[in-house]
């Protein structure tokens, strides 16, 4: 039988512990290898979408499904699974985890049935569930002060580092065939492992009565600042899977006929974006609240969002998808700091969990919702409708948190 081991140990690292550079920590880069899987099911395949609506014979919404199935699992699963991370230990969920989101994601490989490969991707989300929420629940146990921000930056890097090399490797995958990019989801198998054998215990489990700890766990949730959180997870999410994954593969197809490697290249360059800013939100931090960094974030969105449907040359459709690329980066650190900040250390992967469910809702909400106005208002309204989620969003934060 395979020991994964228990969290025995509380390991939290402090500002003074980082005379060197915070991302050379053995632990953080542990972390970020599981960021880059927990990127993968969405980034890699979505340049591969009009390939996959051509193969197959489905319809521009039915390609959609395959980030729906994905995600819809999370929106259950991700919470329970936050509980029983709390209770049982880290490893002790993310291994399994790992391993099945790398065998299920690496099977869609094989498969030429849409419905089958629908199957397969809600195993693929199972395992998913608890990737997306552990990742930062480990840099929440692992650091505080500025390292926290800090951390939550770099790893947000890494996402974008992620989101920029999936689409343009998915792309150049899917000249050679659809079903390509799903071989990439076979990097979690060796992941699971190093997590195993290296990633250092980095908490005790936690044994209060089942009934204590889930009364604690939602006083602090009801806690307004915490709910408007969530809800900008939801929105964020709604936003990037929605008008921007799911309808911009569209938008360069219909409009400039652009191939699925050029697909990604744009994805790239966005994300690229995404990550320089990320990298700097520690150093922003110094200077700006985490809760200002925010609110910039929802405004340059909605200028992005706005602008993308009616620039006529792709090449200077670069400047709305930087201007994106920067609101993620200043959204995703600020947005997870604030968060970590909020949970009590006793509840925090429940805490963080919750988040994961929420921010999954937002994903599996995105195409759907986005669907539905493409198939009513057109390409054109997509856009509109995700920069008045931003706006809307830039609101609720200014006034409740304020």
């Amino acid at each position: 039988m395979i020991n994964i081991g228990n969290d025995d140990s509380f390991m939290l690292k402090s500002s003074s512990q980082f005379k060197k550079k915070l991302y050379l920590d053995k632990n953080l880069q542990i972390i970020f290898s599981i960021t880059l899987m927990a990127v993968l099911g969405v980034a890699s395949i979505t340049p591969a979408f009009p390939k996959i609506e051509e193969e197959l014979n489905i319809s521009t919404q039915q390609a959609g499904y395959l980030i729906t199935f994905f995600t819809l699992p999370g929106v259950f699963l991700t919470p329970v699974l936050g509980v029983l991370a709390d209770r049982l230990g880290r490893k002790k969920i993310l291994v399994p985890s790992l391993l099945l989101f790398g065998l299920a994601g690496t099977s869609c490989f094989f498969m030429r049935d849409f419905h089958m490969l629908l199957l397969l991707r809600v195993f693929q989300g199972i395992g998913a569930a608890a990737i997306g929420s552990l990742n930062v629940t480990l840099i929440g146990d692992l650091f505080e002060g500025r390292d926290r921000p800090a951390a939550m930056g770099y790893n947000a890097s890494v996402l974008s580092i992620g989101t920029a090399s999936y689409p343009a490797i998915g792309g150049a995958l899917a000249t050679l065939g659809w079903y390509y990019p799903f071989l990439l989801p076979a990097f979690a198998v060796p992941i699971a492992f190093v997590v195993m054998h290296s990633l250092e215990p980095v908490r005790s489990v936690n044994h209060q009565k089942l009934r204590i700890y889930l009364g604690r766990a939602w006083e602090s949730i009801k806690d307004k600042r915490v709910i408007v959180i969530f809800i900008a997870s939801i929105f964020t999410f709604i936003i990037l899977y929605g008008a921007y994954l799911s309808y911009l593969p569209f938008l360069l197809d219909s409009t400039f006929s652009s191939p699925p490697y050029l697909i990604g290249l744009l994805f790239s360059v966005a994300s690229l974006t995404t990550a320089i800013t990320s990298s700097q939100v520690g150093r922003l931090t110094v200077r700006y609240s985490e809760k200002a960094l925010l609110k910039a974030a929802f405004i340059i969105y909605s200028v992005s969002l706005i602008t993308i449907p009616f620039i006529s040359n792709i090449w200077l459709l670069l400047i709305p998808l930087i201007i994106f690329g920067i609101a993620q980066g200043l959204n995703i650190p600020s947005l997870l700091t604030i968060l970590t900040n909020l949970a009590p250390v006793d509840n925090r992967a429940a805490f963080m969990s919750l988040n994961g469910m929420v921010l999954r809702i937002g994903q599996t909400l995105g195409p759907v919702i986005m669907g539905i106005i493409f198939g009513l208002f057109g390409l054109t309204a997509v856009y509109l409708s995700g920069a008045a989620f931003a706006i809307v969003m830039f609101v609720l934060i200014w006034t409740i948190m304020d």
